[in-house]
């Protein structure tokens, strides 16, 4: 099985499921007897080849250039069917990330065929690809088969694992697209400055929803996330109230998370949070 991995980066920071997805490409290339493209879109992407070329992938397509500051995903989508095109994977993968998720669907509605949404598993059975995924608020796992070619899957974090391979060989390309072609552009970014570590990749977090009685009383559960190298979460019940900002949410309208420790300080235990942090 032959497949195609779009490695997601932002400000010159790439995205850890990223790393993982390749991995899981990987592993089913070796034992199918398949090659690995993974391709790299940015102006910051050159930087970051000496960190990914030894990820797992046998070929790395890099294509560095300041257009992509003002691209959507729909632009993105453009360069990510020109290398199906050019190269004919059998898979497509993303991280189950906001990025990942949008762009898949672009891809899988551009090449006509299929998309498995926020994977937990995926295996290969000679021309058979089958996938896991959880739904009804992660009450029931779904297995299915996927149909089409190419199969693009979207992988949820924390459910590959990285590897060290050979280093990749490295080839450079360039935009699909011009920036006076781009029917939407980014005009700025707005960032919280002060969260490091992005939830869905956070190792350790700390959350607190209504229980915690009121904001200022998350400086408690900030004061341990600190010493213990954590990240700092909420449940709906907390966000909706105002105490913290929706982007530190966990639950099924928010983000799901597997790290590998998770404090529930003062949250009842809804299935929509449950949902979001039950792995």
């Amino acid at each position: 099985m032959n497949s195609l991995v779009f490695l997601e980066q932002r400000n010159g920071q790439l995205k850890r499921v990223s790393l993982e997805v390749l991995g899981e490409a990987r592993r089913i290339a070796d034992a199918s007897g398949g090659r690995v493209t993974a391709i790299l879109l940015g102006a910051e992407a050159s930087g970051l080849v000496d960190s990914v070329s030894k990820a797992g992938a046998h070929q790395l397509l890099v294509s560095d250039n300041e257009v992509y500051n003002q691209a959507t995903a729909g632009a993105l989508a453009d360069d990510v069917v020109a290398a199906i095109n050019a190269h004919s994977p059998d898979m497509v993968w993303f991280g189950a990330t906001t990025t990942g998720r949008e762009l898949s669907a672009y891809v899988a509605a551009d090449k006509e065929t299929c998309v498995a949404a926020d994977c937990t598993k995926v295996t290969v059975d000679g021309d058979r690809v089958v996938a896991e995924r959880p739904v009804y608020a992660g009450k029931a796992v779904v297995t299915a088969e996927l149909q089409g070619s190419p199969k693009v899957i979207s992988m949820r974090p924390n459910y590959g694992s990285t590897i060290e391979s050979d280093a990749a060989e490295v080839t450079q390309i360039e935009p699909s697209f011009a920036a006076d072609s781009l029917r939407a552009r980014v005009v700025g970014t707005t960032t919280n400055e002060g969260k490091k570590v992005d939830l869905t990749e956070a190792e350790i977090i700390v959350s607190g929803g209504r229980g915690m009685k009121g904001p200022e009383n998350y400086h408690i559960l900030e004061e341990l996330a600190q010493k213990i190298g954590g990240v700092v979460g909420a449940s709906r019940a907390a966000v909706d109230a105002g105490w913290r900002p929706h982007g530190d949410q966990v639950g099924q309208t928010g983000k799901t998370v597997s790290p590998k420790l998770y404090f529930a300080c003062g949250i009842s235990g809804a299935i929509q949070h449950l949902a979001g942090m039950k792995d």
